[in-house]
């Protein structure tokens, strides 16, 4: 599907996307009051990546907090707010988990915890004094009680499809979902590495499948999706692709080309994506190869 979209780098409400060469707070003053339904980002760990300066963590978390605060007042009443961080580490190797951080941050702006998310992965770092970390977490929260949730719009296939119930009154009949199941609240997507068709020079890119499900859950065609934090543009795509609107900044010049650049690619339909649904690993076909699930921990 070709898409025709008006990008530019002032906000405006007849924008497809909105993209911002620099700190993302001058963006979010320019949006008004109440006018975005999804937020969703991965913030910078505090690791001194090339697209940060490691400070004090009492620094870190005052610039943190004061753009929070930029994304709670431009947050509609039915919105949400999706944070996804991993761990900050000291150069003497002790982790702090940053949604443990951040929640104290979000829970004073008075949004509602409604879900943390794992994310788990297979492919990272291999350390040698503690076990790899091998998954991040989004926070989930919303600024009230109603909000939106499509469910059906991110169900997946049914572990048994025809697994019928064999007693009660619904005796005979399927027991699941025709449309399938809840995803829960551990996802097993793959980590943008190596050969993954999505590898750009972001060292911490993330998937666009891990998006779209929270694009398509939490709002609704033709709704506004900031990214705060929006690196190689990778929320802007998954909300383009589905009819939303979206905004978002970032300080560094390559990484905002390398977004226009999928933002084109998206409008010919040559983007390179790993779709949404696609199973981890597949043997080819007489490969003699099985998909192993890992043994149940259930009594």
């Amino acid at each position: 599907m070709m898409l025709k979209l008006r990008i530019r780098a002032r906000y405006a409400c007849k924008n497809d996307v909105t993209l911002k060469l620099g700190d993302c707070r001058p963006l979010l003053r320019q949006l008004p009051d109440e006018s975005v339904k999804l937020i969703v980002t991965s913030p910078p760990y505090n690791l001194g990546k090339a697209y940060e300066q490691k400070r004090k963590l009492d620094s870190y978390t005052a610039e943190q907090a004061d753009i929070i605060a930029e994304c709670v007042r431009v947050l509609r009443k039915d919105g949400s707010l999706c944070w996804q961080v991993g761990n900050c580490v000291s150069l003497r190797g002790q982790i702090l988990p940053l949604d443990i951080h951040f929640h104290r941050i979000f829970a004073d702006c008075g949004l509602h915890l409604r879900n943390r998310i794992v994310w788990q992965f297979e492919h990272g770092l291999h350390a040698r004094r503690r076990f790899s970390g091998r998954h991040e977490t989004i926070l989930w929260y919303t600024k009230g009680d109603s909000y939106t949730f499509n469910l059906d719009a991110v169900r997946v296939p049914q572990k048994y499809p025809g697994k019928k119930a064999y007693k009660g009154p619904g005796k005979g009949r399927y027991s699941g979902n025709p449309n399938g199941k809840n995803p829960g609240d551990v996802w097993a997507i793959p980590n943008v590495k190596a050969n993954h068709p999505e590898k750009t020079v972001h060292p911490c890119q993330f998937p666009i499948e891990l998006v779209e499900r929270l694009v398509l859950a939490l709002s609704d065609p033709g709704d506004l999706v900031v990214d705060p934090f929006v690196g190689v543009g990778t929320t802007l795509l998954a909300a383009v692709l589905h009819g939303r609107r979206a905004a978002g900044a970032d300080i560094m010049k390559e990484y905002v080309a390398i977004a226009r650049q999928r933002l084109a690619q998206a409008e010919r339909a040559t983007l390179k994506r790993r779709p949404l649904g696609t199973p981890i690993y597949i043997p080819p076909p007489n490969s003699g190869l099985l998909i192993r699930r890992a043994p149940s921990t259930e009594r």
